[in-house]
């Protein structure tokens, strides 16, 4: 057998929204999404919601991530989303509160069966919980669960579930140690 792209067939799958609300997402996305100012964090929050992401409060994200379609996405309270993050939200991308989601990373619920002669499309959520920080270019496959408080150092790929408080790096992500957070104590 040979791939055959041809009869390459998506018919099954839905975006969640008519192609309209997908091309007026778009058009806003790329323009009063992407070109407010640097601490427009509300009004960003605040397009978001219109197209029925669930944003919790006091969240950050920056002008430039990118979202495919923000209907699948759910960010818990005082999460930040850096710069030029994509979410390929095929899938739902579920984000805890107080989590990081650091510069270039990619969160992508979207693939391709590669047995498959006609190249399918597989979609599988992404869940990131509470207190994690996915670091600097980190991708995230689909499927993916990491759990509370773990780390994923920059520049990682992260194949498979991430425990609590664990810390973890490379390609593909491996564990390198536990994340002990410190109670604060003064104002350092």
């Amino acid at each position: 057998m040979k791939v055959e792209l041809k009869k390459y067939d998506q018919s099954w799958y839905s975006r969640g929204r008519s192609n309209l609300v997908v091309l007026i997402w778009w058009i806003v996305q790329g323009s009063l999404f992407r070109f407010s100012i640097h601490n427009m964090y509300s009004w960003r929050n605040f397009l978001l919601r219109l197209f029925g992401a669930k944003i919790g409060k006091n969240v950050q994200i920056r002008s430039t991530a990118k979202f495919t379609y923000p209907w699948k996405v759910i960010v818990g309270d005082y999460t930040w989303i850096g710069d030029n993050v994509k979410l390929y939200s095929l899938d739902n991308i579920v984000i805890g509160s107080n989590c990081i989601i650091s510069q270039e990373s990619y969160l992508c619920t979207g693939s391709h069966n590669i047995s498959d002669p006609y190249f399918g499309l597989v979609t599988k959520p992404i869940i990131i919980k509470d207190g994690a920080w996915v670091a600097s270019d980190v991708f995230v496959y689909p499927g993916v669960t990491i759990n509370e408080h773990a780390v994923i150092a920059a520049r990682s790929t992260v194949t498979k579930d991430v425990p609590d408080n664990m810390v973890y790096a490379g390609n593909p992500a491996k564990f390198c140690k536990k994340r002990n957070i410190a109670e604060k104590i003064g104002n350092y």
